[in-house]
């Protein structure tokens, strides 16, 4: 038998964090895995898919606490695929929604190992529909716009300040830190009672929903003790959501 290691990567969206929601695919890819490198909001339960001797490798970022650069995850990848062979990258939601999966692939493109990607749903139209808010909705918004909340230099993106212009939905992802400042932004363009739902640990058990407007948010995010990572959905798509009227009824916001 040959001991030739044939260099693979295959780059798998592992979903918004219920294991159920990763696809067929990037499962079939996680049972042939040599290597997983996972990030931190992927759900663990995933890596018991792989074989047993499959090497597990967490590479995760977290408020700002970095296991490995990104350079370094970049090396590390092909540096698995040459010495282990197939080499699973296992991102949360979609790798290539603020996942930075196109910088893994094109490093590794350039030393000409066999590459794949694997479609992961994203968090950002998982989660709001999970929790009853549908990100389009006829006669209400006819769009959406899905926005990282930090830049990669810890600032609010732009593109919040164009959006907040427009009549569509807006997901913002990774903003909670900013959310104040969001709130401001959409304040100056006379939308202080447009509904904004915050959505915790979408999809897992531990799921927590925020409901108000983008006046009251602030307070009510703080009564209910809403933590990263949460996913912020902004628009009238929100009212959508079953319980938004009765929420605001008895956090006496209305």
């Amino acid at each position: 038998m040959s001991n030739y290691i044939i260099p693979k990567i295959t780059l798998v969206g592992a979903g918004p964090g219920d294991i159920e929601l990763i696809t067929l695919k990037g499962l079939n890819a996680l049972k042939t895995a040599d290597v997983v490198l996972f990030d931190a909001l992927v759900n663990k339960e995933l890596l018991e898919f792989t074989p047993k001797n499959a090497i597990k490798v967490y590479v995760g970022k977290r408020n700002h606490h970095h296991a490995y650069t990104q350079e370094q995850i970049n090396t590390l990848i092909v540096d698995m695929a040459y010495t282990h062979g197939h080499v699973v990258r296992l991102k949360g939601g979609d790798s290539f929604v603020f996942g930075r999966g196109q910088e893994e692939l094109n490093y590794a493109n350039a030393f000409n190992i066999e590459t794949s990607v694997v479609p992961g749903i994203s968090s950002s139209i998982s989660v709001p529909a999970l929790a009853g808010i549908p990100v389009t909705h006829r006669g209400v918004s006819e769009s959406f716009w899905v926005i990282t909340g930090t830049t990669k230099d810890n600032q609010l993106s732009q593109d919040v300040i164009l959006a907040a212009k427009t009549n569509a939905t807006v997901v913002i992802l990774m903003g909670l830190a900013k959310l104040k400042e969001i709130a401001e932004i959409f304040s100056k363009e006379g939308k202080a009672d447009t509904a904004i739902a915050l959505i915790q640990d979408g999809s897992l058990p531990t799921q927590k929903i925020a409901l108000g407007t983008i006046e009251t948010i602030e307070a009510i995010a703080y009564e209910k003790n809403i933590k990263a990572p949460a996913v912020i959905v902004i628009g009238e798509v929100v009212k959508q959501q079953s319980n938004f009227q009765e929420h605001l009824v008895n956090l006496n916001y209305l």
